[in-house]
């Protein structure tokens, strides 16, 4: 089922065989969420307004700025103000020289960053060894696009889930790929989810950052209905993590590490 809070109604004018038509159509909402991190500014992310703490936790664990979930003193949302307020239990190392406060758009983050394709040396390879079928292949992505909910009625998100060999374990949409798979690494690192055999699952391309954050996860392999990159097909060798693109209908590619994809 969808979540009303992420899209509302415009009034539209459609214009189809050359007769226009007036009907009320839904858009997706996006709002600015501030993360303070012990009463520092961090960062600003645009985002879809739901699952706001697996969201501002998975983005501050897949920046290497929380470790476990012990170090979560505090967590406090303001929705009025769009402020999310995380008190550490020591301040991180990765603060130490950061550029200053960064905004993360819908598709990214624009201007200094802590993303670099060095972070991949700061990440061990993954060990987790599970085995997918090729039905299994096509039916997380189908259960991706059947819980899509907000996409099919306005077209306007991305989609990212968990799961395994059974089915979704996990699923989460967002105007922003980038902020759906923060929200899936939020998920694991608050519930405490062995990944091992795990896989997420993607319905955007899988580009290097996408990769890095599902290394940080500590998921072997990683689906998607759309291509791969160069650059991630490299850090995913690298990583000994399985990539799977273009899942769609009955068939798909396997880009690396198949030996996961078993008949």
């Amino acid at each position: 089922m969808e979540k009303r809070e992420m899209y509302e109604l415009r009034r539209v004018t459609r214009i189809k065989d050359g007769i226009a038509t007036t009907a009320d159509d839904p858009v997706v909402r996006e709002a600015p969420l501030t993360i303070m991190l012990n009463n520092e500014e961090l960062a600003t992310l645009v985002c879809s307004p739901v699952a706001d703490k697996e969201l501002v936790i998975g983005f501050l664990a897949g920046e290497g700025l929380l470790k476990t979930p012990e170090d979560i003193r505090n967590y406090e949302y303001r929705k009025e103000e769009g402020v999310a307020r995380v008190e550490a239990a020591a301040p991180a190392p990765r603060l130490e020289g950061f550029p200053g406060r960064i905004i993360a758009g819908s598709c990214g983050k624009c201007g200094p960053s802590f993303y670099a394709v060095k972070d991949a040396s700061g990440i061990g390879a993954v060990t987790g060894d599970p085995r997918f079928s090729a039905d299994h292949v096509l039916s997380l992505v189908k259960g991706l696009d059947e819980g899509s909910a907000t996409f099919r009625l306005t077209g306007g998100v991305h989609t990212a889930a968990l799961g395994d060999a059974a089915g979704i374990i996990a699923r989460y949409e967002d105007i922003g790929r980038h902020n759906a798979l923060d929200r899936i690494m939020g998920y694991v690192f608050l519930n405490g989810i062995d990944t091992s055999d795990k896989a997420v699952v993607l319905s955007g391309r899988v580009a290097s950052e996408m990769l890095l954050k599902a290394a940080r996860i500590g998921v072997p392999v990683v689906l998607s209905r759309s291509a791969p990159t160069a650059l991630a097909l490299d850090l995913a060798g690298r990583l000994g993590i399985t990539v799977v693109g273009f899942v769609r209908g009955n068939g798909f590619n396997v880009y690396c590490h198949g030996e996961r994809i078993v008949d």
